[in-house]
């Protein structure tokens, strides 16, 4: 397992000298004999490229912190009456449905199509679902409009990191993929904040209608964004345009002589990958086979060893990710201060967010350093703390017996104990923080790196596999968070997170392996002969 504490430079020197690629003393004095990229910072046309992207993840991060403020200020808007527990878990969980049915979808159209067309086909959603929800004047009218903005942020959510991940030097990929993290952590803050305002200072009657309304603003900035964008070089290669690929690496790297002949050796490598792991056929006539093509990726993907390792570990990733519970804070939080008799529920969670942004922040400058593995390894045990600290807490806490439309969850903190409880509700809030602060440092960024792992022609497929792994696991969590919480008690329902966060450290403890540092071509070596642990 590669150390990511070593400098990449040293690492990339020695794998360029296995390859075969002349490193004479002259050009070593110039630049890093990378066959990817140089060494050096990413350039403004990555950090444009990079943000440009991350905009989808703004989307993403606006789209599932929206719902939590929407859910207490909707009143009786919908339908003539007050939302139901049933009403909150179906209108929250069909935006991850619809993310889990897009996303295997979106991957096969990123392979025909670009990875760009993705990006921009989720921005028109984004912007179709966000007007539907803000016209809504019934439950199924919303659950239409966030079923639409669920199918764009299960498009999103794959296709952006990959986009970003083939665009960026390897030295840095990390830290520009974890960008895209902070722009759904930045989006989330932002979505509790312009609640809060609304919940606090706009008509309740209408306010919720702006709120989700807004998000067809940064839809239509991305799209119109990215119509300057390039395509990826890698699917340029894989479709044939080497030329036009080309074109795109030596806007990233420069044009003198030395960065030409590191432009040929980045095309001449994915080529050489191209044409290893599809049986010496080339990229042009692959794409012309049209169904059998699909067909013999997905036989790739499922029945050649490293394949399969790498889709059993971006699966675990991505759905320890959101079997720990993280994603019943962002569209519940709310819920749960008020049940804990918070003042201002709404300003409580963005509490919650912003400790989430913060640490997201910070990750950005660990993750390439510390790396993946060990960064997982580090942050969840902590999140283990939070939920457990969260679950002792909930224990001291009294729930009103009365029953409602809304189920039990829908009443506050018994008053006749309101000192003890008053106290538990600051130990939960304070252990919440806890486990959102070392979810973001690792789990919250670490499974979007998925595509680091497959190799190039079943990369699409895997990750929007993988991508809907999470969806699937993010709608189990919307759908059975209250219901759980009602049944279970909170108690038993944060303790059981925890459980399964121990269980995926154990797993992650012995089976991913470390990609830090590496570019895309050598990190899928590492699941050759077993999990590169």
């Amino acid at each position: 397992m590669a150390d990511a504490a070593e400098e990449p430079l040293m690492q990339h020197q020695e794998d360029d000298m296995q390859d075969g690629i002349s490193s004479e003393p002259a050009d070593t004095e110039d630049v890093d004999n990378d066959t990817e990229w140089p060494a050096g910072r990413p350039g403004l046309f990555i950090w444009l490229l990079t943000l440009s992207a991350g905009i989808s993840g703004l989307l993403f991060g606006y789209d599932t912190g929206v719902i939590s403020a929407t859910l207490v200020s909707i009143g009786s808007s919908l339908s003539g009456r007050p939302l139901t527990s049933l009403d909150k878990s179906v209108i929250t969980s069909c935006t991850s449905l619809f993310a889990l049915v897009a996303s295997p979808i979106s991957s096969v159209l990123a392979d025909y199509f670009g990875r760009k067309p993705v990006i921009l086909l989720s921005d028109l959603l984004f912007v179709f679902g966000a007007l539907v929800q803000a016209l809504s004047y019934s439950v199924a009218g919303m659950v239409l409009g966030r079923s639409i903005v669920g199918a764009a942020i299960g498009a999103a959510s794959f296709v952006t990191p990959l986009y970003i991940a083939e665009l960026a030097p390897p030295a840095h990929r990390g830290r520009l993929v974890t960008m895209n993290v902070l722009s759904i952590t930045l989006g989330q803050v932002v979505a509790y904040v312009i609640g809060w305002v609304f919940a606090e200072h706009g008509d309740p009657s209408t306010g919720w209608r702006w709120l989700v309304g807004l998000g067809a603003v940064p839809a239509a900035l991305q799209c119109a964004l990215l119509l300057f964008m390039p395509e990826t070089p890698r699917w340029l290669v894989k479709a044939g345009k080497s030329l036009d690929a080309r074109r795109i690496i030596k806007k990233t790297i420069g044009s003198d002589v030395v960065s030409r002949r590191l432009v040929d050796n980045v095309v001449k490598d994915i080529e050489a990958e191209l044409r290893e792991e599809q049986g010496n056929v080339t990229p042009v006539s692959n794409r012309r086979k049209g169904s059998d093509g699909w067909l013999k990726g997905w036989y790739q993907l499922l029945r050649v060893p490293k394949n399969r390792r790498a889709l059993v570990i971006a699966c675990l990733l991505q759905g320890l990710q959101q079997l720990s519970g993280f994603n019943s804070l962002m569209y519940f939080s709310a819920t749960i201060f008020t049940i804990l008799g918070f003042s201002i529920p709404t300003l409580t969670s963005l509490t919650v967010a912003a400790t989430n942004f913060a640490f997201t922040v910070l990750a950005l400058f660990l993750i390439d350093r510390i790396g993946r593995r060990r960064i997982l390894l580090y942050s969840i045990p902590f999140m283990v703390i939070g939920l457990w600290l969260s679950a002792f807490g909930f224990s001291f806490i009294k729930l009103s017996s009365g029953e409602t439309n809304d189920g039990p969850l829908s009443t506050t903190i018994d008053a006749a104990s309101s000192g003890p409880s008053q106290d538990a509700a600051v130990v939960i809030l304070i252990s919440i923080m806890i486990f959102v602060a070392s979810y973001a440092l690792g789990l919250g960024n670490v499974p979007w790196m998925q595509s680091e792992l497959f190799p190039l022609n079943v990369r699409s497929l895997g990750s929007g596999l993988a991508t809907a792994t999470n969806w699937l696991a993010n709608f189990i969590i919307g759908l059975t968070f209250l219901p759980l919480m009602d049944l279970l008690t909170p108690t038993l329902t944060f303790g059981l997170y925890g459980i399964i966060c121990v269980i995926g450290w154990y797993t992650i403890w012995r089976i991913y392996p470390e990609t830090a540092g590496l570019t895309l071509e050598e990190a899928t070596c590492l699941l050759e002969n077993g999990w590169g642990v």
